[in-house]
């Protein structure tokens, strides 16, 4: 039990301090719809295809301003949103009147607050430290549980800790540790499965990794250079052909120069924001490739499809937009209360206590 304390405090010096801040900004994203500040973000989703299509096409027509990708209107959000290959965007109507530029996403905090969640600005290095940083964290929620358990029966429910001393802030500590450690698990769990795909052995089964990946892989990389003259809106005319009830969610110009066109959109039974019903087309010709139906999807797929709708709060509405806010929020008071009393307000040695006591 002693190894299990020492350990808990002291990877929680080291680390607490970075889950405070993941679930701060965690905190801020879930409603990042409703603060971010734009002309017409407040618009309602246009669902007329043949408007979508148009002004597809009049933005992607523009050779010389054209984007690497679109991310169309939802439901909470009614802006168009364009990056561009320079690190730039915009902000656009549902006509495709831009409404705001920037040429850095250090202009907009939703972007850098996203950037910094998910990447730590540093890309594929810092999902690495987001994934280990919450295997810290499930290791701090178990070992916590257990620690708790030995004091139990002095549990008191407190927002705050009763006083700013060390034994106060433990106690506080441990307290709202017990009762939010199911929000942590969940905001935890599947961050850290995001992140180490293999982790969703755990959850779907021993071959689900691999399951994942073959259902969500791509179609093979095509010879094919991005052609002139596309026709762009009769790719989303063509996609809501072949899905009917589906929401328009994105438009990518190829990746990695794999010849593909991507289209991707959601349908009303899947809970992904995006979604995973996608669809590719030559980027020579614009001529379909191949589709994917999100409904067909083995169910390893299915679930691990699940889990960022649950980390991010994109179902459930406000109610559990407000579970995952309080989530983040504890995390932070956990993470800084434990660092500042690890590294600020640790306990007096045996000794130096004596020679205080001589002294007076």
């Amino acid at each position: 039990m002693k190894l299990i304390d020492t350990l808990h405090r002291w990877t929680g010096g080291l680390i607490g301090l970075l889950l405070a801040l993941l679930g701060l900004s965690g905190a801020l994203l879930v409603h990042k719809n409703a603060w971010t500040l734009a002309p017409h973000a407040g618009d309602p989703r246009v669902e007329d295809v043949r408007q979508l299509a148009e002004t597809t096409q009049r933005i992607m027509a523009d050779q010389a301003g054209r984007p690497q990708s679109i991310s169309y209107a939802s439901d909470d959000f009614g802006l168009l949103k364009l990056l561009f290959e320079n690190g730039g965007g915009a902000y656009a109507d549902q006509r495709g009147a831009m409404v705001t530029r920037w040429s850095s996403q250090w202009e907009r905090p939703e972007l850098w607050l996203f950037d910094f969640h998910h990447h730590l600005f540093s890309g594929e290095t810092g999902d690495w430290v987001i994934g280990i940083a919450a295997l810290c964290g499930l290791f701090f929620v178990f070992t916590g549980l257990i620690l708790w358990w030995r004091t139990r029966r002095t549990f008191e429910w407190r927002l705050w800790p009763a006083r700013m001393s060390r034994p106060a802030i433990v106690r506080h500590h441990r307290d709202l540790g017990v009762v939010v450690a199911p929000l942590l698990l969940l905001s935890l769990v599947t961050g850290a499965v995001l992140v180490f795909r293999p982790m969703a052995a755990l959850l779907f089964g021993p071959g689900a990794p691999a399951q994942i990946d073959r259902a969500l892989a791509p179609p093979p990389p095509r010879d094919a250079k991005l052609g002139e003259g596309l026709d762009w809106g009769a790719m989303v005319l063509t996609a809501k052909a072949r899905f009917p009830d589906a929401e328009l969610r994105s438009l990518s110009l190829p990746r990695k120069n794999n010849g593909l066109i991507t289209l991707r959109m959601r349908r009303p039974q899947e809970w992904l924001p995006n979604g995973r019903t996608t669809l590719w087309f030559a980027a020579d010709s614009g001529a379909l490739v191949a589709a994917r139906d999100a409904a067909t999807l083995p169910m390893a797929a299915k679930g691990y499809n699940l889990l960022y709708p649950l980390h991010a709060a994109k179902v459930g509405g406000l109610a559990f937009r407000l579970v995952m806010t309080l989530s983040g929020l504890a995390m932070t008071l956990l993470g800084t209360l434990t660092v500042w009393t690890f590294w600020f307000r640790r306990p007096v040695k045996p000794a130096r206590a004596r020679q205080m006591a001589i002294s007076a």
